[in-house]
């Protein structure tokens, strides 16, 4: 065979060869870059249950703990409504456990009585008067007491005034109010029960003697 026409030959051959093992072009819209990897499956049981529960916020400090303000206390708003009712449900239904959130709190009064163990006098005298005086006002409703209907708690907010330390055995000073009336109705008719003293305690009302004082 001529040489021209070998080197002919055997270059066509190399051609060949070369082609058949070149990649393919990439069709059109092919991606240009490796996509993301997608996240591993959930574990058998987990899913919403493992979600992250929300921590319990952590209560406050006692406000019964804290130092008195001169706040003036209103008649007012959601805590004072919630005392409020806590008292006419104790009354109506003759437990008095049910009323001690209206009731002047422990801390505070043993920050406030300059007696010699104020804790003693808070139990002793002040709460068991207090327990005694909702008996007798669920005495006063009588067999149809679960029909009365709460009207509201009248507090004389004008004449509250500010009991400076020293008048009334008292450390450190409060608002006090005389004359709050707890009305409400039974058999069609509007009647009222008084609440001899209320005093504050940091902006809020509280009851430091119901049906009596002594």
């Amino acid at each position: 065979m001529p040489l021209s026409r070998a080197f002919r030959l055997s270059s066509a051959l190399a051609l060949v060869a070369t082609g058949c093992h070149s990649e393919p072009p990439a069709p059109d819209g092919s991606p240009s870059v490796a996509l993301p990897e997608l996240p591993p499956p959930p574990e058998s049981g987990s899913g919403a249950a493992s979600a992250a529960i929300p921590e319990a916020p952590i209560p406050g400090p006692d406000p019964a703990s804290l130092p008195q303000t001169r706040d003036l206390p209103l008649a007012q708003g959601p805590a004072f409504e919630s005392r409020r009712q806590a008292l006419w449900e104790a009354i109506v239904n003759d437990d008095p456990d049910r009323a001690m959130t209206f009731f002047f709190p422990l801390g505070a009064y043993q920050q406030v009585k300059d007696v010699t163990d104020p804790a003693a006098d808070w139990k002793h005298r002040l709460v068991a008067a207090y327990r005694r005086d909702i008996h007798a006002l669920h005495a006063r409703l009588g067999t149809d007491a679960g029909a009365a209907k709460l009207i509201g708690l009248e507090v004389p907010e004008s004449r509250a005034r500010w009991v400076e330390p020293g008048e009334e055995w008292n450390k450190i000073g409060y608002y006090r109010v005389f004359g709050t009336k707890l009305r409400y109705s039974l058999a069609g008719e509007e009647r009222a029960f008084d609440v001899k003293s209320l005093i504050s305690w940091r902006g809020e009302w509280f009851v430091v003697h119901l049906s009596a004082i002594g």
